[in-house]
């Protein structure tokens, strides 16, 4: 029987786990990156049990326990440091059956790359006749970000990124560990801090920015100068050429299908969301690992083992982007000031 053969396009967290999947129910992959290498940057990603899982699946579960630190207790606070809530992560333990971990980008990209042949991976290629690779493989992923050019090739729907009017700083503290972690949240913005590794703490800023306004670092301190200890030390350790900016997208409107023929969408290709819960890569290892699973489980029709993907993992996905962009409103707009420090408050009884 010949062996089934699948291109993916991107070699990000959602495309490198999809390789591995298909992989190891014996499909030929081949993948191309766009970038000169695979890009391997960022700070701490947090790793939900389902997730979790999806990475044991693929024989990767020792590994990541081996790379992360498990995040167990977090505050939401206002910038003079009142506490409002806790985050739900003992909540989350206790559902899941594990801790949610956290581990770097760079990590969780490292161990990927690891599990895949170095020869199936072509970078610096810029898909530019998308129905040639769809009419020479059997199954096309599109894991190619929110600008995918998969998606703008094959699915006819409106859907374009949108600027979600957020800025996304994020960087790390070499030898700190504060007495708490979690978010404080203000009017505009929000600044949260979780461990990344032992002796590592990961934080991050989302702000409010008007389209086309940059600002510079020297700004970002001036946005915390007043807010409680130990923020304003933390940025004032920060430098400029460690600290990363990128402008906050997602999708709209939603897409009608994550797939179409022979062609599957997956992670910010299909559903780009907001910052606010932290799942942008816990949903495109699920997206993966359920892409996967619906090939194995339907050999002979790849076309109805996708539609049974884009049933599974469409409305949980689109789920996680309207809860993440209702929090991100929640967590940073000045007018829900008020009923967002009353719900938080509920929250902790």
């Amino acid at each position: 029987m010949r062996m089934r053969k699948a291109a993916v396009v991107g070699a990000g967290v959602g495309g490198l786990t999809a390789a591995i999947a298909l992989r190891r129910i014996g499909w030929e992959v081949s993948i191309f990156e766009r970038w000169p290498r695979i890009v391997a940057e960022g700070t701490a990603l947090g790793i939900r049990p389902d997730a979790q899982a999806a990475l044991a699946s693929l024989g990767l579960g020792e590994r990541l326990r081996e790379r992360t630190v498990p995040y167990r207790h977090a505050r939401i606070r206002t910038p003079d440091g009142r506490h409002l809530a806790d985050l739900p992560l003992e909540r989350i333990e206790r559902r899941g059956g594990a801790p949610v971990r956290m581990l770097s980008r760079v990590s969780l990209i490292e161990m990927l790359v690891e599990e895949v042949d170095p020869a199936t991976i072509s970078t610096g290629v810029e898909i530019t006749d998308p129905a040639a690779l769809r009419d020479s493989h059997d199954l096309v992923i599109g894991a190619d970000g929110v600008r995918s050019a998969v998606r703008r090739a094959f699915f006819a729907a409106p859907t374009r990124p949108r600027y979600a009017g957020i800025v996304a700083w994020r960087g790390v503290v070499h030898g700190f560990e504060p007495q708490d972690y979690g978010e404080t949240w203000g009017r505009g913005q929000m600044f949260g801090m979780t461990p990344q590794s032992p002796g590592v703490t990961n934080w991050y800023a989302p702000v409010r920015t008007p389209k086309g306004v940059r600002e510079t670092l020297d700004d970002l301190r001036a946005r915390f100068a007043g807010w409680h200890d130990p923020i304003p030390r933390v940025l004032a350790a920060a430098e400029a050429d460690a600290v990363l900016r990128h402008e906050v997208h997602d999708l709209a409107p939603p897409l009608a299908s994550y797939v179409t023929g022979n062609v599957a969408l997956l992670g910010d290709a299909a559903h780009a969301m907001t910052p606010a819960l932290g799942q942008g890569a816990c949903q495109a290892l699920l997206d993966a690992a359920a892409l996967a699973a619906c090939l194995r489980d339907h050999p002979g029709d790849v076309p109805g083992a996708l539609r049974l993907y884009d049933a599974r993992r469409r409305p949980a996905a689109e789920r996680m982007v309207t809860a993440s962009r209702w929090m991100t409103r929640l967590a940073g707009a000045g007018r829900l000031a008020g009923p967002r420090n009353a719900l938080m408050r509920l929250g902790r009884r």
